[in-house]
């Protein structure tokens, strides 16, 4: 079984499908038309996996112990993470994500995100939901057989799939940009550029980011120059002001991350933007261990098979405020993740797509590209259950952590995110540097969220 490893910095999206784990590319939101600050860099935010292998004979979703023989690796429902997360007694309460909307940016996006979507929710019962596309500068037509195109849609897919598994009534907006990531291109500038339109229009409570760069590959890094990077936060600013939650995946190559060249992994330990941006909430990733109820069979671990979940200490950003109460931890600089959500492809999520003519069916889609979304979800019944956005969870998301409420939930098992031969760091008691300040029970976290917010 060839399994394609994960690509750079970014949250990866690796799949399973019929007799192969398969690589899906990674979201990164696009550029709505205005023209980005003077002296941004050119630095590429590639999609976090590279490879994309789709099998025809999935027709149906499989249950875990089907999976563990076909495939040896456990795949998921969104009925079990339901239970996982402790969702059904919010949905029972009338807490679905009514009233908010989830943007998701990804470079050409799919042209059957919708049709997909639809047979998603139909095949687990699941209401679905309209998907507003809003296309940004001249998108070109879908090729499926252009495998960057098809690589997009994928993420496409599985970002719009997870949010919608999370938060069923909550609106989806997918911003398609016409720029793939690639050397001398100006995605970044773009991705921002998308972002504060969707932010000064309204759109948008929470906005998905499954993509990243590692930040020693930014212009001036090694001299100590940042303002490459620095230039880059004037969304993650607006956002801050207008009360948007921004997430980004830490991504999936564990303490470290890919060079430039996109293929060789650095030998110390990196971190990647705009994960370890203090305007951001970075979202790592763990491996559930589930029954076919989506009851835990024992505690869930750090995600660390086919990627590893991103995670350290920041060379760009010093400790932010919110993080002085684990400093211990972190020293002087911000560190990553601050949560996490299931991301291993042992244990990853069934989504459907047929985007590609040749590969229409069911796979099984992992990294931190899907935790991200997960919590894009929560975040949204959080919204609801205030009333208003909760917007920069940051500073809310700690001080439950220091008062120990109960929806923050620890993971502690001992293992780690070390990845290519860079030592990670352990899951152990209270906050780390593998899955932040842990992972949530959602009946429990989300009025607590609510209620910790400032916002009216």
């Amino acid at each position: 079984m060839h399994i394609a490893r994960s690509g750079r910095g970014v949250a990866a999206a690796t799949s399973v499908a019929a007799l192969a784990v398969a690589a899906l590319a990674t979201a990164a939101p696009a550029g709505l038309g205005a023209t980005a600050p003077a002296a941004v860099p050119h630095t590429k935010a590639v999609p976090a996996v590279v490879g994309h292998t789709l099998v025809h004979d999935v027709s149906s979703p499989l249950s875990s112990a089907q999976c563990q023989a076909k495939w040896q690796v456990n795949c998921y429902s969104p009925l079990q993470y339901r239970t996982a997360y402790n969702l059904n007694a919010l949905y029972r309460k009338g807490v679905t994500g009514k009233g908010r909307t989830i943007v998701i940016v990804d470079s050409y996006g799919s042209p059957t995100v919708q049709h997909d979507l639809d047979v998603y929710s139909k095949q687990f019962g699941l209401p679905s939901t309209k998907v507003k596309v809003v296309k940004w500068g001249h998108v070109p037509a879908f090729d499926p057989k252009n495998s960057d195109m098809t690589g997009w849609a994928g993420e496409t897919t599985l970002d719009v799939q997870m949010a919608h598994a999370v938060a069923p009534d909550a609106k989806i907006v997918v911003v398609e940009t016409a720029v793939s990531e690639t050397e001398g291109t100006t995605g970044l500038p773009e991705m921002m550029d998308a972002e504060k339109y969707m932010i000064d229009h309204g759109v948008g409570d929470v906005i998905s980011q499954s993509f990243g760069a590692t930040e020693n590959t930014f212009p001036g890094f090694g001299k100590g120059d940042f303002s490459s990077i620095k230039n880059l936060r004037y969304a993650f600013q607006d956002a801050n002001r207008k009360h948007v939650t921004v997430l980004a995946a830490s991504g999936d190559g564990g303490a470290t991350d890919l060079k430039a060249d996109g293929k060789t992994y650095y030998k110390k330990r990196v971190n990647s933007w705009p994960s370890s941006d203090p305007l951001v909430t970075s979202v790592g990733g763990t491996q559930l261990h589930l029954n076919d109820k989506g009851d835990r069979v024992k505690p869930d671990s750090v995600y660390n098979d086919y990627g590893s979940g991103g995670g350290g200490q920041s060379h760009v950003f010093t400790r932010p405020a919110f993080q002085n109460g684990v400093k211990s931890i972190v020293g002087t600089h911000r560190g990553t993740p601050d949560i996490s959500m299931s991301a291993a492809v042992d244990g990853g999520a069934w989504i459907y797509s047929s985007y590609d003519p040749t590969a229409t069916g069911w796979d099984v889609s992992g990294g931190t590209s899907e935790a991200t979304p997960l919590f894009a979800g929560i975040v949204a019944l959080a919204d609801q259950a205030a009333g208003h956005r909760v917007g920069n969870i940051q500073k809310s998301l700690y001080d439950l952590y220091a008062r120990h409420a109960k929806g923050v939930v620890d993971v502690n098992d001992g293992t780690d995110n070390s990845y290519e031969g860079v030592a990670g760091y352990k899951a152990v008691k209270g906050y780390d540097l593998a899955t932040g300040v842990g992972t949530v029970d959602a009946l429990r976290f989300v009025p607590a969220l609510a209620r910790a917010s400032r916002h009216g």
